[in-house]
């Protein structure tokens, strides 16, 4: 059926031609004697009425005229159009020429313009009943878009709303832009409205519904002040992606990417040159715990673009695990892949992996992470981040593991919960174990909040915001330092490059962020008003929760290395007594002895002393 009607389409397009071309033929030689047409060339024209015909179809079919959809009739088809039309016109005179059919010339120049005026009409006629059907077949209350950027990008997106009006039910109203030479002109039937500081006023007078930033280059701080304008206004805002994946035609405006909170750090992201530092993978077996969290799966997507030879990825998750393996499979079908289902906890598990594998690069980011939760389930915490990061630690040693870097978190500074205090113990263990050995290489990454990642804050607004609030923010004053995975990766690869043994690396992550601005931030851009439409409810510090996080310890000193936004922190050199204090600290949450939990008669003999002299 659909063939059908295709068909029918085509042959009414060919009646039309064969109809403007007779026409133009007629009109030309009548236009040229001004109504008085000798009788001779009268009877020429009716004998290359059809000779006239044939050769312009004929060429029409050449260049596809006949295969295109005209109510998206553009540029392009207006220049196919000339050049069809020219060389039919040509054959036609060269036809005529030979067969001593000739009419006078200039008839021919008359009749290329009107074809060419008839043919290109009928196309663009087209297009104009096709939009004016779309807008009438629209249903009432459109949502009124302006576009923030009258540029290149911006006027893509016009484009393409209008074109899907009927689906999305849109009506673009105008751009907003800062150029002066801009303002007052008209790009593509939408106005120009004015500049950014006309912002409230325009969305006010034009009842604008959302506000679309298209400007993919736009610095952070050129996009936080369209955000800071927006704040109040009830408008839905919206974005669209960089300027390289409009180049290659990677997006889809149909379907606006909403703003994401990674693009209001209160800082410039971090970039690192990771195929410049991280040589140290290539051809290497490459060992990533927790594999199957947020972390752990970015860590194993990047370290599979630097050429191991081998990828192991453990987590005791069989769902992480699995997905993360289907993912990785499709993505690097060369590279050599091994999902391994273990619980760090289990040693003589984890030493069959180490021995059978042979790993030379191990990243640790197995951990239990949920502050409130840990406070709970204090044991389990220790045996997991302590315990199981220990054997990891140890059997690097033992196992000739070249190095091996730990994924820590700002919670283990001065520590006030259950598991920033467990990776606390696990950063002193391991700069106690980089001192006594002289086969690995330890080194530890300290980072803040991970957007973006399970459990996250701003995951929990999003849903919160989603079933129409409140959003729950546990205090006015809470602060913490965000980053996003990629750079939170990046740094730990980063860190392998860069690590002396027993180091702890720092990123810079600029100043930190109230955590009630980032759920305002959030209603915002889901065109919401706090307040009005999304309730910002307080509800009181959670267990083990510190209002502030530090990056570094008073007792610590930091260093800058080669890399401008990485910061060090050396070796605290803690006596054997200073990590059995660190260690009892974790003691006092638990119920059962936490230094035999830890197994410290592999420890000096001292500290088995102190303990002795205890009981």
């Amino acid at each position: 059926m659909l063939n059908f009607n295709k068909k029918i389409k085509q042959l009414v397009l060919v009646l039309l031609d064969i109809f403007m071309v007779g026409g133009a033929l007629f009109l030309a030689l009548h236009l040229r004697f001004e109504g008085h047409v000798p009788p001779q060339f009268f009877e020429n024209m009716e004998r290359l009425f059809l000779p006239f015909v044939v050769i312009h179809l004929t060429i029409f079919l050449f260049f596809g005229l006949y295969r295109r959809l005209w109510r998206y009739a553009s540029v392009d088809e207006l220049v196919l159009i000339t050049l069809a039309v020219f060389l039919g016109s040509a054959g036609s005179y060269a036809y005529s020429y030979f067969s001593e059919l000739m009419l006078p010339r200039s008839v021919y120049m008359i009749f290329f313009f009107l074809l060419l005026l008839l043919l290109g009409g009928s196309r663009l006629s087209l297009r104009l009943l096709a939009d004016y059907l779309r807008g009438r077949g629209s249903k009432g209350g459109h949502k009124r878009v302006l576009i923030i950027g009258a540029g290149d990008a911006g006027v893509l997106v016009a484009g393409e709303l209008k074109k899907n009006q009927p689906r999305l039910n849109t009506s673009v109203v105008g751009f907003i832009d800062d150029n002066p030479n801009k303002r007052g002109q008209i790009i593509n039937g939408i106005p120009v409205l004015g500049a950014r500081e006309e912002l409230p006023a325009v969305v006010e007078d034009k009842n604008i519904d959302e506000v679309i930033i298209a400007i993919p280059s736009a610095p952070y701080s050129q996009l936080r002040r369209i955000i800071d304008i927006c704040r109040e206004l009830p408008v839905k805002l919206s974005t669209v992606p960089g300027i390289y994946e409009i180049l290659e035609g990677n997006i889809n405006f149909t379907q606006l990417k909403e703003v994401e909170i990674e693009d209001l750090l209160r800082r410039p992201p971090v970039k690192v040159d990771i195929k410049e530092i991280a040589g140290y993978l290539a051809g290497r077996t490459v060992l990533v715990t927790g594999a199957g969290g947020s972390i752990g799966s970015e860590l194993c997507r990047q370290v599979a673009m630097l050429g191991p030879s081998r990828l192991l990825m453990l987590d005791h998750d069989e769902n992480g695990i699995f997905y993360v393996n289907q993912e990785m499979r499709k993505r690097y079908p060369q590279l050599s892949i091994v999902p391994l289902v273990r619980d760090i906890q289990d040693r003589p598990s984890l030493q069959k992996v180490m021995e059978l594998f042979q790993p030379q690069v191990i990243f640790h980011a197995a951990a239990y992470k949920h502050v409130p939760l840990m406070e709970l389930n204090a044991e389990e915490a220790v045996k997991n981040n302590v315990l199981g990061s220990k054997n990891l630690i140890d059997l690097a040693e033992s196992c000739g593991v070249q190095k091996l870097v730990v994924v820590s978190t700002d919670k283990a500074v001065n520590p006030s919960s259950v598991m920033g205090s467990t990776k606390r113990a696990t950063e002193i263990y391991m700069q106690y174990r980089a001192r006594h050995n002289g086969r690995c290489t330890y080194c530890a990454v300290r980072f803040g909040n991970v957007l973006g990642s399970r459990g996250s804050v701003v995951t929990l607004f999003k849903e919160q915001i989603q079933k129409g609030g409140p959003v729950e923010v546990t205090h006015p004053d809470m602060t913490r330092f965000f980053m996003t995975i990629p750079e939170a990766v990046q740094l730990v690869i980063q860190a392998g490059a860069l690590g002396g043994n027993g180091e702890i690396f720092i990123l810079d992550m600029g100043e930190p962020v109230k955590i009630v601005e980032l759920a305002r931030d959030m209603i915002v851009l889901s065109g919401l008003q706090p307040g009005r439409d999304i309730e910002i409810k307080y509800t009181g510090i959670r267990p083990g929760e510190k209002l502030f996080e530090d990056l570094f310890s008073d007792r610590e000193s930091f260093k800058v290395t080669r890399h401008e936004r990485i910061f060090v922190a050396p070796d605290t050199f803690s006596s054997e007594e200073e990590i059995r204090d660190e260690l009892r600290k974790l003691g006092g949450r638990l119920d059962e002895d936490l230094e035999m939990l830890l197994g410290l008669r592999e420890m000096p003999e001292n500290i088995l002393r102190l303990k002795k002299q205890k009981q």
